[in-house]
């Protein structure tokens, strides 16, 4: 008897617990959620450190004073993104793009997937008699909105695109995959190639630096949409030096698979910006699928990271790994960049290097110093330093068209290598020494580097 009504207890405490909460505030329990290292990523813990020129401005710039500042922690790339990481980044825009083609063709004529060819790739709300009833309410809502009517309706990814002209479904198909391709008259060596101007990415953005310090205005006032060109400049490997002779690395290095894990170049600050924002929408899509919490956006990192990143936990370090030497005792140059006047190869290497060679400095990141320079969200301001907070600092004014780059590369001196160097370059201008690599916020149990923890995530 006293089991029976022992077990009443347990069980009318557990309904008391999981129906009502006594009218206590207990809050909204959401799901259960924890901190996860994105690929290719490592944690850099939060903290303080001097900004800035430590030793003498040889150069005598005076934009890179000495500043005490503090991040937050955040994750960052181990390595510059890699040619085979962007090209994963162009080819969903090609593919999709296509796919947008040979579904607007299909639309027009009328084409459903039981009509084959074209038909196959037409959107998947031609056949109304699946959709749910959300689906219905937005066709019938939404559909025909936008610039060109077609947003929003989603493409049949189940479908190869077929690239073998041997292989082509019908005549529409060929029409549509025609336009894709430089004219004919302009091919030579009976070799066509893709028209990489057809190809752009489309996103939008809210301003929320003005959203916020507006008096008054409507959401929409704020959210901004660009389209931007996704293919690197490979033209660079020519424009950036006179008489020279660099046509190969103009006609393989994106191209080829032997360069696959060499740090892209020819982009631009603004095509850097459109990476994050894609693979922020193509790990999201992925957590939606998985019904899991969406993560942070993946972005560029602010300058005063990017030189905290850098450091490696090192204090008033002159490089990555320490200084003030660019070799070490064995007289091994400890990063790709020009040692001597005219002689790009005494580091062994003449252009690029692979993303991972070289030693990591002590946050685990490759080349923080040389190979390339990269991309930071920053803008370039000479007086900068002077009056950005001393709290997560940033100088972010998008009428500045003028970009930080950061830590040298394989055609600079060792001066530019130096992880308090300051230079920059135009957002929409596109180098063959310039590269990137993103960030995303932490979320979590604070990390920082004064109590000396370390989240091995």
């Amino acid at each position: 008897m006293k089991k029976v009504v022992s077990l009443f207890a347990i069980l009318a405490m557990l309904y008391s617990c999981g129906k009502g909460n006594r009218g206590e505030l207990v809050g909204v329990k959401g799901k259960n959620w924890h901190p996860e290292k994105p690929y290719g990523m490592t944690l850099i813990p939060g903290g303080s450190f001097i900004m800035g020129k430590s030793d003498d401005d040889k150069a005598a710039l005076s934009n890179a004073p000495t500043k005490t500042v503090t991040v937050r922690s955040f994750y960052m790339d181990e390595t510059e993104v890699t040619n085979s990481e962007y090209r994963q980044f162009v080819e969903w825009v090609r593919d999709s793009t296509i796919r947008q083609h040979l579904a607007i063709m299909a639309d027009d004529l009328g084409k459903t997937p039981a009509d084959e060819g074209i038909g196959e790739y037409a959107f998947l709300d031609a056949d109304t008699t699946n959709m749910t009833v959300y689906e219905k309410y937005v066709y019938d809502n939404y559909s025909g909105m936008g610039e060109t009517g077609y947003e929003g309706r989603k493409q049949n990814l189940d479908v190869d695109i077929v690239w073998d002209v041997e292989d082509y479904p019908d005549e529409y198909y060929a029409e549509v995959m025609d336009t894709m391709y430089i004219p004919l008259e302009e091919s030579y060596n009976g070799r066509r190639t893709l028209d990489v101007s057809k190809f752009k990415f489309r996103f939008t953005w809210m301003d929320i630096q003005a959203a916020a310090r507006a008096k008054k205005g409507r959401r929409k006032d704020f959210v901004k949409e660009e389209i931007i060109e996704v293919y690197p400049d490979t033209t660079v490997w020519i424009k950036d030096f006179n008489y020279s002779y660099n046509e190969p690395m103009h006609n393989d290095y994106f191209w080829h698979s032997a360069y696959d894990d060499y740090p892209v170049v020819g982009v631009s600050w603004e095509q850097a910006k459109a990476f994050c924002t894609w693979r922020t929408i193509y790990k999201n899509s992925y957590q939606k699928k998985k019904n899991k919490e969406l993560v942070n956006y993946f972005r560029l990192p602010t300058e005063a990271e990017w030189e905290y990143a850098a450091r490696g936990g090192l204090e008033s370090a002159t490089y990555p790994w320490g200084g003030p030497y660019a070799f070490n005792d064995r007289g091994c140059f400890l990063a790709n960049f020009k040692p001597l006047r005219g002689d790009y190869a005494a580091d062994s290497f003449l252009y690029t290097v692979e993303a991972k060679t070289f030693e990591p400095n002590d946050y685990n990141l490759y080349n923080m110093a040389g190979n390339v320079s990269e991309w930071v969200q920053s803008s370039y301001d000479p007086a900068g330093y002077d009056y950005v907070s001393s709290m997560n600092p940033n100088v972010n004014d998008d009428r500045n068209k003028r970009k930080v780059v950061r830590g040298g590369s394989w055609k600079d001196v060792a001066y530019f290598l130096q992880v308090s160097t300051r230079d920059y370059e135009y957002a929409d201008s596109a180098r063959s020494y310039i590269g990137f690599r993103t960030v995303q916020d932490y979320m979590g149990t604070d990390v920082t580097n004064q109590n000396n923890t370390r989240n091995k995530q």
